[in-house]
């Protein structure tokens, strides 16, 4: 996961890192080549790219990056998470991806501004989504929207289901966090667990859910899991890796830091041997995580069985390879 820019165009309020209200503290993203340098050491080892923010649209280059990572460095998949507000600009990027996450809350433009996005910003994201998912079969690409729960968004939840079901788009959510655990305010809510015990039965229903059976499950029980933070490296604008996961290079312990600059190796052997050496093995018995971008890797790591008969029973409601390590 590479973040192209921290500099963000929305005031989202369950974001914690990012935010236009945070831009001054942060830095320009890098220039063009500079970004090539980057993915290039990556392809080194890795497959399967995701590029984030902040907002990666605000990056002026980012069509120019998307065809050198495609076409030159031939990554096998290339997905890349958006805000969506400046999609409809930009449709001339749909060729050169092989998953587009928009993040999208609801389709009700009230509860949206109850956690920041502007009313009119709001119908414009949902009008390009719909534009978009139209488009995935002409440029090959799958489409899929991303949602925090929240108590806010939590009632419009599942007319965002139908919404997915409607326009044949995937559905993935993450629970919203605070210091990278469920917010206190979601566990206590009244709604919180019949909504997961609903989408559970939705999955077995064939929803067109993102999210995995073991996944809901551990969000339903808070069920401890073996983390696996290494199965998603990520990788700051200017090249520093984040090892071996944000919150522990957050915590800035001695398990965790930015041990090694990309643009400073020539190989991504060379970087994870350094970071290695720093650091040591990852941990494992992590349990303060429930953010789907790092359980599911995980759950997929210790239960690969119940992962390929998820895959055999639901096919297009979850595929393994949008989470799959590289």
């Amino acid at each position: 996961m590479y973040y192209i820019t921290t500099q963000c165009n929305l005031n989202c309020t369950y974001c914690e890192e990012f935010g236009a209200r945070r831009n001054q503290q942060m830095s320009d993203p890098p220039g063009l080549e500079t970004a090539q340098s980057i993915l290039r050491v990556l392809r080194g080892g890795i497959s399967r790219l995701w590029i984030t923010g902040g907002e990666p649209l605000l990056v002026p280059y980012l069509l120019d990056l998307l065809k050198f990572a495609k076409k030159e460095l031939q990554f096998r998949q290339v997905t890349l998470l958006t805000n969506g507000t400046l999609l409809h600009k930009r449709l001339d990027l749909l060729p050169y991806l092989d998953q587009l996450v928009v993040s999208l809350d609801s389709t009700d433009p009230a509860i949206l501004t109850t956690v920041g996005l502007p009313a009119e910003t709001a119908l414009t994201v949902r009008s390009t989504v719909q534009q978009v998912a139209k488009l995935q079969k002409r440029h090959r690409f799958q489409l899929i929207l991303n949602a925090v729960l929240t108590p806010e968004t939590l009632p419009g939840m599942e007319a965002l289901l139908e919404f997915c079901q409607t326009e044949q788009i995937l559905l993935s959510f993450s629970p919203q966090s605070f210091n990278h655990w469920p917010h206190y305010a979601l566990l206590t809510h009244p709604e919180y667990h019949a909504f997961l015990k609903r989408m559970l039965a939705a999955k077995q229903r064939g929803a067109p859910l993102l999210v995995s059976r073991a996944f809901l499950q551990t969000l339903l029980e808070q069920t401890p899991f073996d983390c696996h933070p290494t199965l998603l490296w990520r990788i700051l604008p200017d090249g520093w890796l984040m090892y071996p996961c944000h919150p522990m290079e957050k915590a800035g312990n001695e398990q965790g830091g930015r041990p090694v600059n990309l643009l400073q190796v020539k190989t991504w052997q060379e970087a994870w041997k350094i970071a290695h050496a720093r650091y040591g093995d990852p941990p494992t018995g992590c349990h303060s995580c429930f953010q789907q971008c790092y359980a599911e890797p995980s759950l997929m790591q210790s239960r690969p069985l119940e992962m390929l008969q998820e895959q055999i029973l639901y096919g297009r409601g979850f595929e393994l390879s949008a989470y799959a390590p590289g």
